[in-house]
């Protein structure tokens, strides 16, 4: 049994090791290349860029090409103020108009600058937007990862308390053998290595499981073969002043919500435009033929340039100006209303993370002891136990300490990362 559990382990090893060693700044890279929610608000900003021109705003004249044509079948009958009648009973007419238009607004108000401005501040609103949805997913993918970490070092773990189980085995067949030790505390060593077994393989499908997770953030098949490193760096000092300096101007929550103040406020301007009056310049060239069977006007053709203007003062729009204002106002009251609470669920959500970080590190602390100290326990139980002077459900005790602060350790570990993380994402520094 001993020898399968090594072949296991050896091709478990050789595995990993055939395939290709994952650094975390490698997964961020592949991450902001292939992860399709990146891609997908990337498109939403490309959009808004696209949409963000002169045209759009109303600035630009507009030429057209028309063009039309008629012909009539009619009965005429006419009668004429000397007396004269004539019957047509059989009357065609053709018509054909053709002509380029050109149309402009000279002014509207001012309403086609507002609008540019406002293309503009929403394009900067779809970048935020998109810096938000890379540093949430980017999160994501971190924590994803380490948690493949997290899982690797509990297989480590695990590993270990196995040898530590074979051991045991060794020792407590020889002692039976011997005579110093019951048959029961053999079987209870056997029972042991087995658990431990079904645990080291049951915790390699947790790998798996995990690995399938990072490769879905990553945007790859989640067959996708790869092997990372099994340590978690933390070197990450936080200052809490300097973090609380940053976030009010580099969160992307607060700058998004700040960013659609602006936007409401334009629609305001946007509003109030409608109260003045508008210009539009029209020209163009145009070709007009008409052709009649009957009447004095048998065939008109005419060409040539025509150049004309109109003007429009609002006098009464029932309201309805006063009523875009009105909204507008009330959008821009209600998105400072959101300004302000988002900083404060980001305040908190700060705080609250800082708090975590330095709990993680102070338990990190205590458990690297604690861990230390259970490993010697469990070889101190061993030694007594090849000496016959402990039984076997001590040693099993003692490895249930060490397991248990193993996982411990590692999940501080692991949290204290995700701390980090969350704290660099708060103040966009991922």
């Amino acid at each position: 049994m001993r020898i399968l559990t090594i072949l296991f382990l050896i091709i478990l090893c050789f595995t990993a090791n055939a395939q290709k060693v994952l650094t975390v700044e490698e997964a961020v890279n592949i991450t902001l290349k292939n992860n399709f929610d990146i891609l997908v608000s990337r498109n939403v900003v490309n959009i808004a860029k696209v949409n963000n021109t002169a045209g759009n705003a109303g600035m630009l004249p507009t030429v057209a090409v028309t063009g039309s044509g008629n012909y009539g079948l009619n009965n005429v009958h006419q009668k004429l103020s000397g007396g004269t009648e004539n019957n047509y009973p059989s009357s065609t007419s053709s018509s054909v108009n053709a002509g380029a238009e050109l149309s402009w607004t000279l002014y509207d108000g001012g309403k086609m600058f507002i609008t540019k401005n406002k293309l503009n501040e929403v394009e900067a609103l779809g970048e935020i937007q998109f810096k938000d949805k890379v540093l949430q997913t980017l999160y994501s993918t971190i924590a994803a990862y380490y948690d493949v970490v997290r899982q690797k070092q509990q297989l480590n773990s695990l590993n270990e308390s196995l040898n530590y189980n074979h051991e045991r085995v060794s020792i407590t067949q020889a002692g039976y053998n011997a005579g110093s030790l019951l048959k029961s505390d053999l079987l209870m060593a056997k029972i042991d290595l087995n658990v431990s077994m079904e645990n080291v393989i049951n915790q390699q499908f947790s790998i798996d499981a995990a690995k399938k997770t990072l490769n879905l953030y990553l945007g790859q098949n989640s067959e996708t073969a790869f092997e990372i490193l099994d340590t978690i760096p933390l070197t990450y000092s936080p200052v809490k002043s300097e973090l609380l300096n940053k976030l009010n101007s580099s969160n992307t929550n607060i700058l998004s919500f700040q960013k659609q103040i602006d936007i409401s406020q334009l629609t305001i301007d946007e509003s109030r435009s409608f109260y003045l009056p508008r210009v539009n310049f029209n020209a163009g060239y145009y070709i007009s033929q008409t052709t009649n069977s009957h009447g004095s006007i048998l065939n008109n053709f005419s060409t040539g340039p025509q150049v004309g203007g109109t003007v429009v003062i609002p006098l009464y729009s029932a309201g309805e100006n006063k009523r875009k204002v009105s909204t507008a106002k009330l959008q821009v009251q209600s998105a400072g209303y959101d300004l302000q609470n988002i900083k404060l669920q980001v305040n908190s959500i700060l705080e609250n993370t800082l708090t975590e970080f330095e709990n993680q590190q102070s338990l990190l602390k205590i458990e690297k002891e604690n861990n230390e100290l259970t490993k010697e326990n469990i070889q101190i139980s061993l030694d007594r136990l090849r000496l016959g002077q402990t039984t076997s459900l001590e040693v099993h005790l003692a490895q249930e300490e060490y397991v248990q602060s193993c996982t411990r350790l590692i999940n501080f570990k692991y949290n204290l990362k995700i701390a980090e993380t969350k704290l660099k994402q708060l103040v966009s520094s991922l």
